[in-house]
């Protein structure tokens, strides 16, 4: 290969990653534009905090499957587990907060025991995270039987606080990109926890531990799932073991969306969060719509088509 022809391919190559990231951005533009047509007021404070409304919750628990994903798992049980974290919150963080407070840790731990069971044991993540989502939702179900309890005035406040200038949502998704990103991809410990995914041999000759680095980001995909449950708590004020089962496949498709891949521990949080705002804006329009909920779903499962699809043809454009 001629050093001109090399120069090109990698001209070429710089060139289709670029627009690889910049697909995210794309694709929530592309959800925008006819909103803010055919709905202009939605361009406005108000309007925007309406239709992000649900927007943090969404987020967290996103980040929270980016972790997972970090190390080629697959987390199928945190939608079950952010509906358990709520239902904690409006009943046992209400009655006794110090109580509230000692399970949600717990659940936390629990999340890191069993990152590190799987890496022990070399069990199939999705085995076990499916297994998991049934004692999530068995759980939540012995707190609160039916939907209710009420949220803490605390969170409430907090959830329902407004922000000058920019939307609530908006600022809240910034800020909490801005802290998984410096957490996961810029501090020394979440490069090196990373690597457990993306180079797991290189890691066990530097003596660095597998089954430690798992239970790490296992225990960051808890905390992220606990903010995700409170979160949502505070804007919904009840609960019900079954408010967020929708949230497994979301994050999971957000993370994909935002550039994220199955192997190789190749993830991008800001991508995975314009993910998830991406199909909530989706979801929140054809909401005001009036529209099914069937076809919100169908809705996104159509965005993530387009942007693989997208992505797909841009790696095969780069190999040429």
């Amino acid at each position: 290969m001629t050093p001109s022809v090399a120069t090109g391919l990698n001209v070429r190559n710089v060139r289709n990653a670029r627009l690889r990231a910049l697909l995210p951005v794309f694709s929530l533009v592309v959800i925008l534009v006819p909103i803010f047509i055919l709905q202009p007021a939605t361009f406005s404070y108000f309007g925007l905090g309406l239709l992000l409304n649900l927007a943090v919750p969404i987020v967290f628990a996103t980040l929270a499957q980016l972790a997972v994903i970090t190390v080629n798992d697959l987390d199928l049980s945190i939608g079950a587990f952010v509906s358990l974290t709520a239902c904690i919150g409006a009943t046992l963080c209400v009655r006794e907060p110090w109580l509230g407070i000692v399970a949600l840790i717990g659940c936390v731990l629990a999340y890191a025991a069993i990152g590190a069971l799987i890496e022990f044991r070399q069990i199939p993540s999705i085995v076990v995270t499916l297994g998991l989502s049934f004692v999530w939702t068995g759980l939540a179900v012995l707190l609160l039987p039916s939907p209710g309890g009420s949220s803490p005035l605390w969170l409430g406040s907090l959830m329902t606080y407004q922000t000058p200038l920019i939307a609530a949502p908006i600022v809240w998704s910034v800020v909490i990109a801005l802290v998984g990103h410096l957490l996961l991809m810029r501090s020394s410990a979440g490069v090196r926890v990373r690597a457990a995914g993306g180079n797991p041999r290189a890691m066990s000759r530097f003596g660095w531990s597998m089954v430690k680095s798992r239970a790490i980001l296992y225990g960051v995909a808890g905390i992220f799932g606990v903010c995700s449950g409170l979160s949502l708590l505070g804007l919904t004020t009840s609960a019900d073991p079954n408010l967020a089962l929708r949230y497994t496949l979301l994050s999971i498709a957000s993370v994909i969306l935002g550039g994220g891949e199955f192997v190789g521990g190749r993830v991008s949080v800001w991508g995975a969060v314009l993910g998830a705002i991406t199909l909530t804006v989706a979801a929140s329009f054809l909401a005001f719509l009036n529209i099914s909920p069937d076809w919100q779903v169908g809705m996104q499962g159509v965005i993530l088509i387009a942007v693989l699809s997208l992505r797909v043809l841009l790696q095969r454009g780069g190999r040429r």
